[in-house]
């Protein structure tokens, strides 16, 4: 069986720079609980690439299931970044790198 994540690459908008401390802090607490419920393998921050704020590798069951937490992100909620979702085949020892 094919085994998949889903990247998510946050964008900023044009009103990224306004956002506000209640807007990290619940970026925050999603990231968080994401995490808690073991759907977030890493995210982090893009550092000099002009229009991109960060991603999230996210462990789902399925693209539906990632496109939901993609809309729940406070950052997209609040209009302060939009969103790509790309789907990531994993290729790892287990699965001989997809040969």
């Amino acid at each position: 069986m094919e085994k998949m994540m889903y990247l998510m690459l946050i964008e900023k908008s044009k009103t990224y720079n306004k956002m506000t401390k209640q807007v990290v802090t619940e970026h925050v607490e999603n990231i968080r609980r994401l995490d808690d419920a073991g759907k977030l393998e890493l995210c982090g921050v893009f550092k000099g690439y002009p229009g991109m704020a960060g991603m999230y590798i996210l462990k789902t069951e399925s693209r539906e299931e990632a496109e939901e937490i993609c809309r729940a992100e406070p950052l997209v909620m609040g209009g302060y970044a939009g969103y790509k979702l790309v789907g990531l085949q994993i290729a790892n020892r287990e699965n001989n790198y997809l040969l």
